[in-house]
């Protein structure tokens, strides 16, 4: 039988993490739900535990894209088939789950699929500020062009994964603003991915890191990493190549 892990970062999310909990355990009720508590002050990790979540905690922040690697090398180390990432703050629907998972099921050449919020019919659900529209038009439209296939929702954290991403993510993930980076990945390891449409929400709780003042500031960092990775060198990595990870080589 195989097995699925809900992977879900968050930082400062004592607001939202009891319900996104609550909603994984009921809509996707097949998924082991693990929260990454990425250092917060305040009750996170209480919440989720408290929601019956497992909880992993970091004793200090490190950011988005440590949250996530950590959580993928749970996975690794818990020999799970399947992985989806979650966002704590409530944004994503957990009743979008089940489409990711049948979709992987029923295509097993794909690695991950990734839920867009802008191939969803007449434009329903959180589409994010203008600012934000904008930059990701720009990412999507490079990153198209590099992976030579269709990419609408380059920012998107609702990713599930097989066990071949979850290896890979195990060992490499980018940790600064790692959504857009890590499509790079999948294209580079020659991993397949798709996407499909979902309907987000706004967030349950708090507010965004990313405001309409730092957008600017964004997409030239992310325009950076980009470039960055596309300079980077990586070896190719062919199906079976991934040698077993541990917590001591990833973070």
């Amino acid at each position: 039988m195989q097995s699925h892990l809900a992977i879900v970062p968050a930082y400062n999310e004592a607001d939202s993490i009891g319900r996104v909990v609550d909603e994984l355990r009921l809509r996707a009720p097949e998924f082991d739900v693990l929260v990454i508590d990425d250092g917060s002050t305040d009750a996170t990790a209480e919440r989720a535990d408290a929601a019956g979540a497992q909880v992993l905690r970091h004793p200090f922040n490190l950011g988005i894209g440590g949250a996530v690697q950590s959580g993928y090398l749970f996975a690794l180390e818990r020999d799970y088939d399947t992985a989806v990432q979650v966002d704590g703050d409530g944004q994503h629907n957990p009743a979008c789950v089940h489409e990711l998972l049948r979709h992987l099921r029923n295509h097993p050449e794909l690695d991950m699929v990734t839920g867009s919020r802008f191939l969803a019919a007449d434009g329903d659900g959180y589409r994010s500020s203008a600012p934000r529209r904008m930059g990701i038009r720009i990412f999507a439209s490079i990153l198209s062009k590099v992976v030579g296939q269709p990419v609408t929702d380059p920012t998107s954290g609702l990713r599930m994964t097989g066990r071949r991403g979850i290896e890979l993510f195990a060992r490499d993930y980018p940790h600064d603003y790692p959504e857009v980076e890590a499509v790079l990945l999948m294209h580079h390891h020659r991993l397949t991915s798709v996407e499909i449409p979902v309907v987000m929400r706004e967030r349950l709780s708090g507010v965004s890191s990313i405001n309409s003042t730092r957008s600017i500031y964004y997409m030239i960092k992310v325009l950076l990493a980009v470039v960055v990775g596309l300079c980077r060198a990586r070896p190719v990595v062919e199906p079976g190549d991934l040698a077993p990870v541990t917590a001591e080589h990833g973070l």
